[in-house]
């Protein structure tokens, strides 16, 4: 059974910081683009950051880069995708889902939802001012 699963949300003060896990079990995930979304109240989901296979390529949207980082660590049965989120904003509130493509080995990094077939369950971040 493919599972997904995000751990390390919480409540931060803005400025602060939080590091966020996904734990990808059930098939190999060592090939595939892993990918973050978030999704606050009342708005679309939308991309955050995904990493290819090798972490030779990564790709943000605007408004977290130079902010958070994703990174990923390919073990044997369990691939963990991390994302690094410092100097939060109020407007980083959401919850956070992780991603993963079903293509092996691709090196194109999707942005869209759809581009993605299996997620977690998310977990909540809450930034205050």
């Amino acid at each position: 059974q493919v599972q997904l699963v995000e751990s390390g949300g919480g409540l931060v003060q803005a400025g602060g910081s939080l590091r966020l896990s996904c734990a990808a079990s059930g098939r190999t995930f060592s090939g595939n683009v892993m990918g973050w979304f978030r999704q606050a109240p009342g708005k679309e989901r939308e991309f955050v950051a995904a990493i290819t296979w090798n972490t030779r390529s990564t790709s943000y949207t605007d408004s977290v880069k130079g902010r958070f980082t994703i990174s990923r660590d390919n073990a044997k049965n369990t691939v963990t995708v991390y994302l690094q989120m410092n100097n939060l904003k109020p407007e980083d509130t959401a919850v956070y889902y992780c991603a993963a493509d079903h293509t092996y080995g691709s090196v194109y990094l999707p942005r869209k939802r759809n581009e993605y077939d299996y997620w977690g369950q998310g977990t909540q971040v809450t930034v205050s001012s």
